[in-house]
């Protein structure tokens, strides 16, 4: 298969910081020539729609899922890309696993060079140089290695944590984005004291590319007060809801949906042991359709982590029509929690917290204040505004 000349199309390309294979291969890489002669005869996979195809699948593509296709199908929809990939990484013997996901979206996972972020790939260089770079890199948590950034240095390269710390990465790797997003303006101070020149925006791409097509009322009934959806992992503070729960006089009910993580039995024996009313579900996690389904049998949800990157539940609670109670001392994303959305508590206050936001939400409609601000098409153009000067730098 012939690849397109370079620019063709415009691709939208992240890249997450999952590694994905077991166990690590013994073999040695291979060097960037090979991986590139191997792509070309590869070939990139299936040609993506163009012209009246194209226009046609934008009109139908629905932007769903997570913080990873959120906003690459923000940027496809709106005309700022033609398709967009989510790329991973590939740890085990063999080739790296790819899938189709619908006309406009491809996924891949690369061959890593070695396990040390951030991460060196001559298959993905490969793959770039057989087929260009995309027009708009965004880069994850980890991050990639700086031959990685200096060949997309022709599109616009993109930096976002998605953690506490707003830069995950080394110096001489950061200094070549174009754009880092951050979850609050003191990460963006954070980031200028490294680099002052860098542009920076506070666009957490969790909450603000928020997806009202993924998260709705479904207007069922309430059985349960409160509901943490969260990692089963420590950051997220489980025990600031079980202790809440446990103090008099008690009676809240819970659910607790767990995406991954190491502490699902842990929980569940804590909250049997202390005899709360918790119902728990995962891990592993649910697909979104059940998530949304699941929030809708609660009357408030919760966001309790401290050391925490603006989670991206706390606009999808309010979008499936949930005010939020947070925990006030929530590094990044307590801008999202507005007297229309809900409110913060600290966390041994966090059980009047409840009670006070239970008492009044019911006529509260968070979901009109996140589609008023912090959907994704209110985002993309943000995004939009900030993307010709980063593809002019570098």
């Amino acid at each position: 298969m012939t690849p397109e000349p370079p620019g063709t199309t415009r691709t939208v390309v992240v890249i997450g910081d999952l590694v994905e294979g077991w166990p690590p291969r013994a073999a040695a890489a291979e060097t960037v020539e090979e991986a590139r002669r191997r792509w070309l005869l590869e070939g990139p996979g299936p040609a993506p729609p163009s012209g009246a195809a194209l226009e046609r699948a934008r009109r139908e593509l629905v932007v769903s899922g997570g913080y990873l296709e959120r906003l690459a199908l923000a940027c496809v929809k709106t005309g700022l890309a033609d398709r967009a990939e989510i790329w991973h990484h590939w740890r085990a013997d063999g080739r790296g696993p790819w899938r189709q996901d619908g006309p406009l979206l491809t996924r891949r996972a690369f061959s890593l060079d070695a396990e040390a972020a951030p991460f060196a790939s001559s298959d993905m260089l490969g793959h770039i140089a057989a087929f260009g770079p995309p027009a708009i890199l965004l880069v994850l948590g980890l991050g990639v290695d700086a031959a990685i950034l200096d060949a997309c240095a022709g599109g616009a390269r993109i930096y976002n944590s998605i953690d506490v710390p707003a830069l995950r990465v080394p110096p001489e790797v950061s200094a070549r984005f174009d754009l880092v997003l951050t979850g609050a303006e003191w990460q963006s101070e954070a980031v200028r004291a490294r680099h002052p020149d860098m542009a920076t925006a506070v666009m957490p791409i969790g909450p603000e590319f928020a997806s009202p097509e993924t998260f709705f009322p479904l207007g069922v009934p309430k059985e349960y007060d409160v509901v943490y959806v969260a990692a089963a992992q420590p950051y997220k503070r489980h025990d600031i809801l079980l202790d809440a729960l446990a103090r008099p006089p008690g009676g809240l009910r819970a659910l607790c949906v767990l995406g991954y993580g190491e502490m699902g039995e842990e929980l569940r024996a804590r909250a049997a042991t202390a005899g709360l009313d918790v119902t728990f579900v995962g891990p592993p996690g649910v697909p979104f359709a059940e998530v949304n389904a699941l929030m809708n049998r609660a009357r408030i949800g919760l966001v309790c982590g401290e050391e925490d990157g603006a989670p991206a539940i706390l606009t999808e609670y309010m979008l499936a029509g949930l005010p939020v109670l947070a925990n006030e001392r929530l590094r990044c994303g307590l801008q999202y929690v507005t007297p229309e959305t809900g409110m913060t508590a600290p966390a041994e206050g966090f059980d009047r917290g409840m009670r006070a936001l239970l008492a009044r939400a019911e006529g509260m409609d968070p979901r009109a204040a996140v589609l008023s601000r912090w959907t994704w098409p209110h985002t993309v153009r943000r995004l939009a505004a900030l993307l010709p000067g980063a593809s002019r730098r570098g």
